[in-house]
């Protein structure tokens, strides 16, 4: 499989490391310095485009690569009020595209047990919710993709929250989310439970980015010869 890099920071060499052991080809790696390179023509030689930049620069990317009919990964946070506009470019262009907010398949269980607890808990209205993430110091955005989706998770299954804020002082029907920036931590996201009588938390640790970039992968190979919109759910077969 032939794969055009979009964004070649230290996610995007992970991804390159893995994909060549994989027996992929890069063929295409866009970074700051070469942006002038993204063009049709280049695009047209991949076979999927992963995406792994920033929330100024994703949605742009995003909608190139619709354009060019290539079917892409994107890993990016931080864009999300643009997703509707993304989704209905890659549908009218007949590609393919896949957005997860970690590509972990670790963390992707982890969301299930997000759900399932969540909805265990919803019946019992003295227990406080708080999450906690903590990332290294370069992490752009706060907080992080996966909290977000964390948090969303809970708000599906308990409607007396109402909202997210990331910040320890809440409102009633808001869930704290704690952002911690410390380096080198790759990621760890807790969600947690409290009551005067006991508490029960749920915690997942990244040791390093390659759980992150090997899904990525996967993702790539899935995707490759397909049409539409798709989760991560599809590509783990959840």
């Amino acid at each position: 499989m032939r794969i055009a890099l979009i964004g070649y920071g230290k996610m995007g060499r992970a991804i390159e490391k893995i994909a060549l052991t994989r027996g992929h080809e890069i063929v295409l790696k866009i970074d700051l310095d070469n942006g002038h390179e993204m063009t049709r023509e280049n695009l047209s030689k991949a076979d999927v485009a992963i995406e792994f930049t920033g929330p100024s620069s994703a949605t742009a990317n995003l909608l190139q690569c619709a354009d060019a009919g290539i079917p892409v990964v994107c890993g990016s946070t931080g864009w999300l009020e643009n997703y509707p506009a993304v989704k209905n470019a890659f549908e009218k262009s007949g590609s393919a595209f896949i957005y997860a907010s970690n590509f972990s398949i670790g963390v992707n269980i982890f969301f299930e047990l997000n759900k399932k607890l969540a909805g265990l808990m919803a019946p019992y209205g003295e227990y406080t919710i708080e999450m906690r993430e903590i990332h290294h110091t370069q992490k752009k955005d706060a907080p992080s993709g996966t909290a977000i989706t964390l948090a969303e998770q809970v708000m599906a299954e308990i409607p007396s929250i109402k909202k997210w804020v990331n910040s320890p002082d809440t409102l009633a029907g808001e869930l704290p989310i704690i952002s911690e920036r410390v380096d080198p931590a790759p990621g760890t996201h807790s969600v947690k439970y409290h009551s005067a009588i006991d508490d029960i938390e749920i915690i997942h640790t990244a040791h390093s980015r390659e759980g992150f970039a090997g899904g990525a992968v996967r993702a790539a190979e899935f995707i490759r010869d397909k049409k539409g919109i798709f989760t991560m759910k599809d590509v783990l077969g959840f």
